[in-house]
């Protein structure tokens, strides 16, 4: 009898090895070249890819490698720069972008008291380790507090907190982090600023320009020191300046910049849209959200880190100084923007939302689709070029799949 039992708990036990183990399979057009697939995962990657004679889908499904977003302020409701920011929370907030197909995002932290940094920053180190979300959690980003205190050039930002570069209270903020701080951005022309960008860049992290005036000259400084984006380039820009001695300039003609851009059609123009894609090309172009916690709630006026916000159905305003605070969509709708926007091709708006911030991050192994690659894909429809998610898997495991 205890024989008995013991073979029946070893066949159980087999039996679920085996269904851990077993490859499992995703079918559609693969995104780069429209050409029918069938991507084999296992053990959380990508174990074959087989190509197809062709789809007997009614629908065109694409196959594509998850988006990455490195700058998102908070989704849902979730703010990641707020007083109740939660484990939990940061869970909700993952969970939702999921379902806007995004398989990796640097929760962003903006200019704050420095306790509230430390705070937050040590809440989202312990998110990064649930094993639930965690995979989708690869690093965060700091924007501020070292930016230009300038109105217009600061943005959102509340003055009060803003200050120059200080090595040792960020130290002491990515201690809280417990290290996770990989992307910092930066106002150049700020005093200590280029000493403060080389220590960030020999500690391994990636600096970006942003919320600043800086000259030509401490542009090129700055990069000469390391850095290497600019931050949603042509916003956390006053809405007057010079026409010829400006920011945008400078980092549009350095070709060692990739700006990050807000392509959600409300942050910038499509005029301007197409001449930074033309200046830069989709191989050196990254399109973030720059969402709000308050992106997905219902439009009104809400409370925010001790401002007034206004949500409308497309942006988030802070009418007070008149400028931008932030976006109200999810990176899926910058994709098809900047198709509509500058012509190009689905493969190129990927590359610009997935492929390019995991090359910049050193996320050696997302942002393709390879053999041996992670398998972070999502399935999903164009309809007027606007992305339908269908299904979303991180490491292999299908965490979203539309109803």
């Amino acid at each position: 009898m205890k024989q008995s039992i013991f073979s029946i708990l070893t066949l159980l036990l087999f039996s679920q090895l085996n269904m851990i183990d077993k490859p499992s399979a995703v079918s559609g057009t693969l995104y780069s070249d429209e050409g029918s697939v069938s991507i084999q995962m296992e053990n959380g990657k990508i174990s074959g890819i087989d190509r197809l004679e062709g789809s007997d889908s009614e629908e065109k499904l694409f196959i594509a490698p998850g988006l990455i977003d490195i700058q998102i302020n908070g989704y849902m409701g979730v703010d990641f720069s707020g007083p109740d920011l939660t484990v939990e929370g940061v869970k909700k907030a993952t969970r939702a972008l999921w379902k806007a197909g995004v398989t990796s995002y640097f929760p962003t932290i903006i200019t704050s008291d420095v306790d509230r940094l430390k705070k937050n920053f040590a809440i989202l180190a312990q998110a990064k380790k649930d094993p639930e979300i965690g995979k989708s959690i690869p690093g965060f980003h700091l924007e501020g507090p070292y930016i230009s205190p300038v109105a217009g050039f600061r943005g959102a930002h509340l003055e009060k907190y803003i200050k120059a570069p200080d090595w040792k209270e960020f130290s002491e903020i990515q201690a809280a982090a417990e290290g996770g701080i990989r992307l910092i951005t930066v106002a150049p022309e700020l005093e200590g600023a280029i000493p403060f960008i080389k220590k960030c860049v020999a500690s391994g992290m990636i600096v970006s320009l942003g919320h600043h005036n800086g000259t030509a000259a401490e542009i090129t400084a700055a990069v000469d020191a390391g850095a290497r984006m600019a931050t949603h380039l042509g916003n956390g820009c006053a809405n007057m300046i010079n026409r010829h001695h400006n920011p945008i300039w400078p980092q549009l003609a350095d070709d060692r910049i990739t700006p990050s851009i807000i392509a959600d059609g409300f942050h910038l123009t499509k005029e301007e849209v197409r001449s930074f894609y033309k200046a830069k090309g989709p191989d050196n172009t990254i399109l973030v959200s720059d969402a709000l916690d308050l992106a997905g709630l219902p439009p009104g006026m809400y409370e925010r880190g001790e401002r007034m916000l206004e949500l409308t159905p497309n942006v988030v305003k802070l009418p007070k100084e008149n400028v931008l605070a932030g976006a109200a969509s999810p990176i899926n709708l910058c994709v098809g923007v900047v198709m509509d926007y500058t012509q190009c091709s689905l493969g190129d708006a990927i590359q610009m939302a997935s492929t390019n911030p995991a090359e910049m991050m050193s996320l050696d192994d997302l942002g393709n689709i390879s053999v041996g690659s992670r398998a972070d894909l999502i399935v999903f429809s164009m309809n007027n070029n606007k992305m339908i998610i269908k299904e979303t898997y991180v490491a292999g495991e299908l965490v979203y799949s539309q109803p």
